[in-house]
């Protein structure tokens, strides 16, 4: 893993202009009295690419296109000076690797996360990501990061160089976030398109637009509004500092699949899922979380043989409620957690108990 570390102590002083790499820093955002420390983290993404001119905003990046290192984000972007001392840290993936994230990644970034929430010199950290897991990422580094302090998870729908880019901003945005006290104690949080989710709720709604992250039950917890960051309420599940699984450095995780629910899903890929090691399953079941017939006797063959199952609706919107029937099958209500984010946790519980009760608690709690 490639890491660089770079060092930009940069100071706003009041009533005058700063000079960095050539530009000028406005001064129209007031001065602070403490410059807070930010570690700002790239796990490369769509705000980590370029297109080939401002008009490409879909078909970015690739051999000949060079991406926005971490370095070009202070370059291009001088009214972070105004904000905090940024020290840069690049966790992007190998170029040349097939496949573009794994869970070597996620833990390499929970391990260093957990590193930094010990220095003391460290008041916030904001990590970049391509949008495409970025929710189920957040959500990992909120159960496995032991911390009080902002970890804001942000990246962007275009690219860095595109049009209208929503890059700049949301990077501007989520620095003031991980910089504000009010964001101490909040866990992981996502902040793009001026929202502050928790990156237990926070789920990707849209393929291009930029207002695609959202909090489908809940909502927003702030804002990161042009005169100060707001907050109207706290996360009341649990996370990093009281989650049982935070500072803990997994080397491997239980075997967890997810299967779609429809209308003749077929049982025998959850047979051979269990054939191939399966702890746990999770299935995205239809409407408020429902297998079909063929699904169902798979889920009994597969508990027969100690797979733990949990059951979450495709529909994204509302709790996967405990009824009698579901509780009868021994199956774990999903709450209203996306399926990645249940496989997860489900992968989290299986490290501690395969007692289906006993993972019915942690989907109360977290």
């Amino acid at each position: 893993m490639k890491i660089m570390k770079t060092f930009f102590v940069l100071v706003a002083l009041s009533g005058l202009s700063l000079i960095v790499s050539g530009q000028e820093i406005p001064k129209n955002v007031p001065p602070i009295a403490k410059t807070p420390h930010v570690v700002l983290m790239s796990m490369g993404g769509t705000i980590a690419s370029r297109g080939s001119d401002r008009m490409n905003i879909t078909n970015y990046g690739g051999k000949n296109t060079p991406p926005v290192d971490p370095g070009d984000w202070i370059h291009d972007l001088p009214e972070l000076a105004n904000l905090a001392r940024i020290t840069l840290e690049d966790f992007r993936p190998p170029k040349d690797r097939a496949e573009r994230e794994t869970f070597e990644d996620m833990k390499a970034v929970a391990k260093r996360l957990n590193e930094l929430a010990k220095d003391p010199d460290v008041d916030g950290v904001v990590i970049t990501h391509g949008t495409n897991t970025m929710a189920e990422v957040a959500f990992y580094m909120n159960l496995t990061v032991k911390t009080d302090k902002p970890i804001v998870f942000v990246g962007s729908q275009r690219p860095w160089t595109g049009i209208s880019g929503d890059g700049p901003l949301n990077l501007y945005d989520a620095i003031r976030v991980a910089a504000s006290p009010q964001a101490h104690g909040k866990g992981v949080l996502h902040c793009m398109n001026q929202n502050i989710n928790t990156a237990r709720d926070v789920t990707k709604t849209s393929a291009y637009r930029v207002q695609t992250f959202k909090g489908v039950d809940v909502g927003a917890i702030g804002f990161a509004d042009p005169d100060r960051v707001v907050f109207y309420r706290e996360p009341a599940r649990r996370h990093t500092m009281t989650s049982e699984f935070a500072g803990i450095d997994f080397k491997s995780l239980p075997p967890v699949e997810i299967f779609y629910g429809y209308t003749d899903a077929p049982g025998y890929v959850i047979d051979a899922a269990v054939e191939h090691g399966a702890k746990g399953i999770v299935v995205d079941g239809v409407g408020a979380g429902v297998a079909n017939a063929s699904e169902t006797e798979a889920i009994k063959r597969a508990q027969a043989k100690g797979v733990v199952v949990v059951m979450t609706a495709r529909v994204r919107g509302g709790r996967v409620q405990e009824t009698i029937s579901r509780t009868d099958a021994k199956i774990v209500a999903g709450d209203n957690l996306p399926p990645e984010k249940a496989r997860l946790l489900l992968q989290m519980a299986l490290t501690k108990t395969s007692d289906w009760r006993e993972v019915k608690k942690y989907f109360d709690e977290y």
